[in-house]
């Protein structure tokens, strides 16, 4: 493909290339704005007084605002949710105003007139430590977050040897378990910190993610982190009481200890057991081994925060209490999506143990190219989800969803075997006993970004290993769209690196039919591919091309069963208001257990109060955001009738389509070389070179040691950077978990 040296991108005008950016009121973009400096003014309040916390100052300001408030309906309790819960409850809510107001934007592309800039969001930092590659944005976080542990513990232990002496304690080993126990109790409060962000990231659908655009498969990173954090803090928490116990010769009696009034110590052995077994088995080296065991004793969550509750008491808990319930409400949401029964449209079976399923879904529910989504086949086990990245584009057709599956494990080579069996069983059949069998698919999601940030950047540099070019052929096709549709897209230089074993995979690039979608895409979009075929040495004699014989292809048809659109990145106002009527919920339910119950019978035992608190999260998630998942339900159903007849008509022609497939032509240049791995220093500098003063979004998909090999050729470019050289902005798309 020849370059392309003006700097203007070619589906624009002069006189047109912004119009499309007036579409939004100036109103609407000002209110979206100042919701946007209030959400910030609230979190760095929020956090600063968390970080001043270790002082007397803000501690002894914090007392006498739990006091001020004890006759209140809701106790002590009530204060503590408005000092730590309230503020993120207060930042989802306007989050959800934003989200209502941005409604379908078209993504912001517009073209940086001042020539590349750095993000600290897509700068690697760091690419060869314990963390995997971490941004400039993320190490700052990781350092404010190290610092505040550091601060804490100095702070408190300064503390602790002050408040020693208000014990008539004389003997040196009773001051020691004294200072022990008080040091085990401050790791205990710096751990409930950490608590509460544990839970956020694994919020899938969680709006405060998409209010800063963060999708789940990213900040899942962020939980693993403050995992380890956390057991750590609370494992030392453990620790230093035991071995204080253990000095007074009171460990047992301890241990077992449940009291009424104070904090249980039973409950909370129970917990930490449940968290260790947790933390033990996602260690790297254990869950890649056995994911199953790490995935059934997370489940094991459930018994940590109810025995948590029992252990603090209800006003402990609700220091980590908002994140734990906006958690419980995306659980529940989960739950309803994933019940549905979903058609698969059609499944394809390729020679290179790749399997491609096309899955039904209602027009209303919308995704981004780069999205995910978490697959059960019930043929094949009621327990397990797997998350696979979508490889088709939302542009594709508003009925359906594809995505591929590389064959590696004992589940996906028994969805093959199915496959293959149901395709033989169709061919020898008569139609009228066909489908006997079946595959009967689950689905959560989709999730991903807010907004398809890949047509943002004018140019792309794609990195893929194996099968991580599945989601590259949904940014390829949504590319393709936008420009044949002319809707708004900056990508004019596209460079795909991309890593294979064998050359028998080369053919699922096929699987994008590129004439189809935009025929003259040549004339406005220069697309060059670097294949690296890594285990063979010559091309085979056939090359890339896939007689018909040689893959097999299933099609169920459409039998009305699409998936469902109950999910948290989904409709943003029935979404809101789930989240919205669920918290009012939340108040109101514990309002009038303490009218009725708590306040007039005088109830104070401590763990009673936090099992009956964790009830009321459970109760208010039930009924008030079970109302609204049945009203959301009911709309939702309505509105899919109407397109019912349309829908179908449009499955069938999808399905045609996909039986007509022309596998093996491509109508694109492929550089194929064999037995070499890719060289990303002359990669990179090569196009950095021919494409100039540009900003460079390179987008990478596969195994940790490419992440790396990418972030670190990135590093390396933009530190050698010099006047009007590109800058490299590193963005992966790896589900690490």
């Amino acid at each position: 493909m020849g370059e392309v040296s003006d700097q203007v991108p070619l589906l624009f005008s002069k006189e047109d290339e912004f119009d499309y950016l007036n579409k939004t009121p100036l109103w609407v973009s000002s209110t979206k704005l100042i919701l946007k400096v209030v959400m910030w003014m609230i979190f760095i309040a929020w956090a600063t007084f968390i970080f001043l916390l270790p002082t007397k100052f803000i501690n002894q300001l914090q007392e006498k605002f739990i006091k001020a408030t004890q006759g209140t309906i809701f106790g002590t309790a009530g204060s503590t949710f408005l000092i730590f819960s309230f503020p993120i409850f207060m930042i989802a809510f306007l989050a959800i105003i934003r989200l209502v107001l941005s409604g379908e934007d078209e993504p912001q592309v517009k073209k940086n007139a001042k020539g590349p800039k750095f993000s600290l969001w897509t700068f690697p930092v760091l690419v060869d430590g314990p963390f995997g590659v971490v941004t400039a944005a993320e190490m700052i976080g990781v350092i404010l977050f190290s610092v505040y542990i550091v601060w804490a513990v100095i702070m408190y232990s300064i503390q602790n040897v002050d408040l020693l002496s208000l014990f008539h304690v004389h003997s040196m080993q009773e001051k020691s378990a004294v200072l022990l126990e008080l040091t085990g109790l401050r790791f205990g409060f710096i751990g409930l910190i950490c608590l509460a962000f544990l839970f956020l990231p694994v919020a899938r659908g969680s709006v405060l993610l998409r209010a800063i655009d963060i999708p789940f498969e990213h900040v899942t990173r962020y939980h693993v982190w403050l995992g380890h954090l956390t057991m750590a803090l609370f494992t030392l928490h453990g620790l230093f009481f035991v071995i204080g116990w253990a000095m007074r010769g009171r460990l047992v009696e301890e241990l077992i200890d449940w009291k009424n009034v104070g904090v249980a110590n039973l409950p909370g052995v129970i917990s930490l057991a449940a968290g260790l077994l947790m933390w033990v088995t996602s260690l790297p080296g254990l869950r890649r081994k056995n994911f199953e065991l790490f995935f059934y004793t997370h489940q094991l969550y459930v018994v940590f925060v109810v025995f948590f509750a029992l252990h603090v008491g209800d006003f402990i808990f609700m220091i980590a209490g908002a994140g734990i319930f906006l958690f419980m409400l995306d659980r529940f949401l989960r739950f309803f999506q994933s019940r549905k029964t979903v058609d698969i449209l059609s499944a394809t079976c390729f020679p290179c143990g790749t399997v491609e399923l096309v899955i039904s879904k209602p027009a209303n529910l919308h995704y981004n190219a780069l999205g995910w989504i978490f697959l059960q086949i019930r043929e094949l086990s009621w327990l397990q989800w797997h998350p696979f990245s979508v490889s088709s584009s939302p542009l594709d057709g508003k009925h359906h969803v594809a995505i591929l599956i590389k064959v590696l494990g004992d589940w996906t080579e028994k969805l093959k075997r199915n496959i293959l069996d149901l395709s033989v069983e169709q061919s020898e059949k008569e139609p009228l006993l066909q489908h006997k069998r079946k595959i009967t698919a689950s689905v959560e999601g989709p999730y991903g970004h807010e907004s398809p940030y890949h047509l943002t950047y004018g140019n792309l540099i794609l990195v893929a290993g194996g099968i991580g070019i599945s989601p590259f052929l949904a940014i390829l096709s949504d590319i393709f769209h936008h420009i044949n549709d002319s809707k708004p897209c900056l990508p004019r230089n596209i460079l795909i690196v991309w890593a294979i074993k064998n050359s028998d995979e080369l053919p699922l690039l096929d699987t994008v039919d590129i004439e189809a979608i935009c025929p003259l895409f040549s004339d406005k979009l220069n697309l060059e591919i670097q294949t690296f075929v890594t285990r063979e040495s010559q091309p085979s004699l056939e090359e890339g091309k896939i007689p018909k014989a040689m893959h097999t292809s299933i099609s169920p048809g459409f039998k009305g069963c699409r998936m469902s659109s109950l999910v948290g990145t989904g409709n943003v106002v029935w979404s809101g208001l789930y989240v919205i009527v669920s918290t009012i919920g939340l108040v109101i339910t514990v309002a009038l257990l303490d009218i009725y119950y708590i306040n007039p019978f005088n109830v104070n035992y401590w763990w009673y109060k936090g099992l009956l608190l964790i009830g009321c999260m459970a109760a208010s998630v039930l009924i008030f955001g079970g109302l609204v998942i049945a009203l959301w339900h009911l709309w939702d159903k309505r509105t899919s009738s109407k397109e019912e007849a349309e829908d179908s008509t449009k499955k069938v022609d999808m399905l045609q389509q996909n039986e007509q497939k022309n596998f093996g032509e491509a109508r694109f240049v492929n550089n194929i070389r064999y037995g070499q791995r890719p060289d990303f220093q002359e990669i990179f500098g090569s196009h950095a070179n021919s494409w100039g003063s540009v900003d460079i979004g390179v987008i990478v998909c596969g195994p940790p040691t490419l992440q790396s090999s990418v972030a670190k050729e990135c590093r390396r470019q933009n530190f050698q950077r010099r006047g009007h050289q590109a800058i490299f902005h590193f963005n992966s798309h790896s589900f690490d978990l």
